[in-house]
């Protein structure tokens, strides 16, 4: 099984997407990113298993969508490393900044 690796800007996206939550509801802030953690996690045992993003192909990003939080990673030969995660409606362009 590989390790899943986040990125800085994937750390950030897991903080910022917790105070965005704490805002209505604090208690649910921490449990919402400790399952979405869980769930990169998860991508060890099936880092193939989903579409490869439009325009990212030739660069081997993948999305994961889970609660409209979108896992944008790639599966490389020793990790799996998660570059972003969007939340719902933010643009992968914007996210990703590769092109």
């Amino acid at each position: 099984m590989k390790r899943v690796v986040l990125s800085t800007r994937a750390h950030a996206d897991l903080a910022a997407i917790g105070r965005f939550i704490a805002e209505d509801n604090p208690p649910r802030a921490d449990t919402f990113v400790t399952q979405l953690r869980t769930v990169a996690a998860g991508l060890a045992d099936m880092p193939h298993a989903f579409p490869l993003v439009p325009r990212y192909e030739r660069d081997g990003i993948r999305r994961w969508s889970w609660k409209g939080y979108g896992i944008l990673y790639s599966a490389l030969p020793d990790c799996i490393f998660v570059h972003r995660i969007p939340g719902p409606g933010q643009d992968h362009d914007r996210a990703l900044r590769l092109r």
